[in-house]
């Protein structure tokens, strides 16, 4: 298993991923729309994407997106986007990009990586706490749509 550094060179490897990471979470189809998004992230440098590979075939990603921390005055990262192809899936490839996401975090001093997920997505509930992450008891999360 090798974990590197996406790059816009990767982007027609990372769209089916990408796409079928949307499917998962109920969103239609969307191949243009996730190549565009993509693209614009590594345009804009808004995030960064680690792709898993299992030999030259691309079997899972992780999207960080770069945060901050008033309080501990430091850079943190938000995992927001995991995925691993469906293949792939119980052979330590999840294990393997959250593991990507913390060194990749700590090599440019991040101070916090955080992440969210479906409470009804226990599969990677446990992956998560398998690899050392605890569930937040402090904090609630809120959110409201404006689209």
């Amino acid at each position: 298993m090798i974990v590197r550094q996406a790059t816009i060179a990767d982007l027609d490897t990372l769209v089916p991923l990408f796409d079928d990471y949307r499917q998962f979470y109920g969103q239609p189809s969307d191949p243009i729309g996730a190549r565009s998004f993509l693209g614009d992230r590594f345009e804009h440098q808004q995030s960064i994407i680690l792709l898993a590979f299992d030999g030259s075939h691309a079997v899972g990603f992780v999207q960080l997106f770069p945060s901050f921390s008033s309080t501990r005055l430091a850079r943190t990262f938000i995992l927001n986007d995991l995925f691993v192809a469906p293949d792939a899936r119980g052979t330590g490839t999840g294990r393997a990009l959250l593991n990507g996401a913390c060194e990749y975090s700590r090599n440019v001093g991040a101070a916090r990586l955080s992440l969210s997920t479906a409470v009804t997505n226990t599969a990677a509930q446990s992956l998560y706490e398998r690899a050392g992450w605890t569930r937040d008891t402090d904090f609630y999360a809120y959110g409201i749509p404006l689209l």
